[in-house]
């Protein structure tokens, strides 16, 4: 069952930047700030060491996904270590919208200083919009799971939200499946997966998410969320079939 945005987060176009007329009088509107480049750079290889170091990662399709330009990362997420895990073998640096919780202590300017996006999923998020935007207009790479929080990791439940992203920006959907994150509880830390267990990471063939029309209505994104859906559902079959999951 998917759900749909309220009203100004995908039913209209959401702009960029609040109305002048709804900005405080007394002080000036201050844009958010950019992700760094240079941080999710950083954040990449922190990643491949980290997950190398502590799991035996198989990246199947990595040379799928475009050398330069936008693109959006789907991924399906069973597992906290999910993003991490894609963040550590992607071959290009990424910006991954995560959820506002996960920004608690030390890690919220960590996950700041390498690039990743905070967004508050209660809400439209202008910030995280418009910064998830400006990542696709600068031709980065952008993460989603589009099953909005952890669950099944089989793509049955999917947001708008990255509809609404490809709508938008045109850019490409590059289907991300990991497989292997929840099958197993490790013996000395039960939430993670056994300590040098195989992860799978399959990356799929790049897709168009809208009809080429351009339009951003309503009904434009349930039908470029059927196609989405369509698509990562197997996407998710063919990884399962190439790594016998």
């Amino acid at each position: 069952m998917r759900r749909h945005p309220r009203r100004g987060e995908a039913g209209r176009e959401v702009t960029a930047h609040p109305s002048p007329d709804h900005r405080p009088s007394s002080r000036r509107y201050a844009p958010p700030r950019q992700p760094s480049e240079k941080g999710a750079e950083v954040g990449r290889r922190i990643g491949v060491g980290l997950m190398y170091g502590l799991w035996r990662p198989r990246v199947l399709g990595a040379w799928k996904v475009p050398a330069t330009g936008p693109a959006i990362y789907a991924v399906n997420h069973a597992h906290n270590i999910d993003g991490p895990m894609v963040l550590g073998v992607s071959p290009r640096p990424m910006h991954f919208l995560i959820k506002k919780e996960a920004f608690v202590g030390p890690l919220g300017p960590f996950l700041t200083g390498i690039g990743q996006l905070k967004v508050d999923r209660s809400a439209a998020d202008r910030t995280a919009i418009t910064q998830a935007l400006d990542v696709l207009s600068g031709g980065g790479i952008l993460g989603i799971f589009p099953e909005g929080t952890r669950g099944e990791g089989d793509f049955a439940s999917l947001r708008a939200g990255l509809a609404y992203f490809a709508v938008r920006s045109g850019a490409p959907v590059v289907p991300v499946a990991v497989l292997g994150s929840s099958e197993r509880r490790g013996r000395l830390v039960k939430g993670l997966p056994p300590l040098r267990s195989r992860v799978d990471v399959v990356f799929g063939d790049p897709f168009e998410a809208g009809d080429g029309s351009g339009r951003r209505t309503r009904k434009a994104l349930d039908e470029a969320t059927e196609r989405i859906q369509k698509q990562l559902g197997a996407h998710l079959e063919n990884a399962r079939r190439l790594t016998s999951r």
